[in-house]
């Protein structure tokens, strides 16, 4: 084996390594003129920023209160205390008023925020936030009987699902569905900015991407769940299953889409205990699957079906060539 040779300062080559030291100013000479021109994009408005007199919500703070609320909504699943009878009362009130300390102070900073970009006038910002906070936490006691209601339908649909630990701790369709009704509750409330920042965190670590603005009912279930992708304006009824790759999305959008169709309905209506199959497409506001319909996989839906109905691909033609193909004519011999 050959070994490596170290250079070390016998190996010096004089004339090929320069040891001359360049001043301070030559070596950040690049960044004034750098540092000018982003500073004149940003406070002419020409360029997006948060360049504002007030506090904007802190991304990883709201990532912390997921992680708080699951705490609070399974207590002992996500801490290192361990519960009992005897101590679950005070772990809970200790863990409930700072997570609604912290929640209102990302209220606030979403309110305050929204007001300035917006030159709204004052709207009691600190009050509301407090408000809007105390009716979420209000909330929580719903969003757990919702939340136990999935997991049930996680179990009856998933044979693979030992028990509700399992689902609680490592199912991505779980987790998504459980930030999501924590981001739609907030819209209810009327907050900006903070659902948009829990859905896309749950994106980020499921590929499950729901609009927190959709409606959807009890009794909801995910399998597997990647590539699941859920529209605003999307409506979904109770005891729904969908599969991954499933697309609940908007028809194709104009240029300006954006301000002319912000505030109508652009995807679609899933009624009662459909079945949803995986890679399915679903597109359009008026686009209504029927209750206890069954939509097979790689479907694509631009049009409503009644109830009980099954729309399904045909069998495709297989081509085998090769081996595998000449044992199958074999056997059919």
């Amino acid at each position: 084996m050959k070994k490596l040779k170290v250079m070390g300062s016998k190996d010096f080559i004089p004339g090929e390594c320069r040891t001359e030291t360049l001043s301070e100013e030559n070596l950040f000479s690049a960044v004034p003129p750098v540092v000018r021109h982003l500073t004149r994009g940003f406070t002419s408005k020409k360029w997006f920023s948060h360049n504002e007199p007030v506090p904007i919500p802190s991304k990883h703070e709201v990532e912390k209160l997921i992680q708080q609320a699951q705490q609070i909504l399974f207590p002992g699943y996500f801490s290192t205390v361990i519960l009992s009878a005897e101590n679950l009362e005070y772990h809970l009130g200790q863990t409930l008023s700072t997570f609604y300390e912290n929640l209102a102070h990302q209220v606030s900073s979403a309110i305050r925020h929204d007001c300035f970009r917006h030159n709204k006038s004052c709207t009691r910002c600190g009050e509301r936030s407090y408000e809007i906070s105390a009716a979420f936490i209000s909330s929580l006691p719903e969003i757990k009987e919702l939340l136990d209601l999935d997991i049930r339908a996680t179990l009856l649909g998933d044979p693979a699902a030992e028990n509700a630990d399992e689902v609680i701790f490592s199912y991505p369709g779980f987790f998504a569905i459980l930030v999501y009704r924590l981001a739609h509750r907030l819209v209810e409330l009327e907050v900006p900015l903070i659902p948009r920042i829990m859905s896309e965190y749950a994106y980020s670590r499921t590929a499950i991407d729901i609009h927190p603005g959709a409606e959807i009912g009890n009794s909801f279930f995910i399998d597997h769940g990647a590539g699941v992708v859920i529209g605003a304006t999307t409506e979904i009824g109770n005891r729904v299953r969908l599969y991954q790759g499933v697309t609940l999305g908007a028809l194709s959008l104009p240029r300006n889409a954006g301000e002319k169709l912000r505030n109508t309905k652009r995807h679609p209506t899933i009624e009662d205990e459909v079945i949803i199959y995986a890679n399915a497409t679903i597109l359009g506001g008026k686009t209504v699957i029927g209750a206890r319909s069954i939509v097979g996989g790689n479907v694509w839906l631009t049009e409503s079906i009644g109830p009980d109905t099954k729309v399904l691909l045909k069998q495709p033609e297989l081509v085998y060539i090769g081996k595998k193909k000449r044992n199958h004519e074999t056997a059919a011999k």
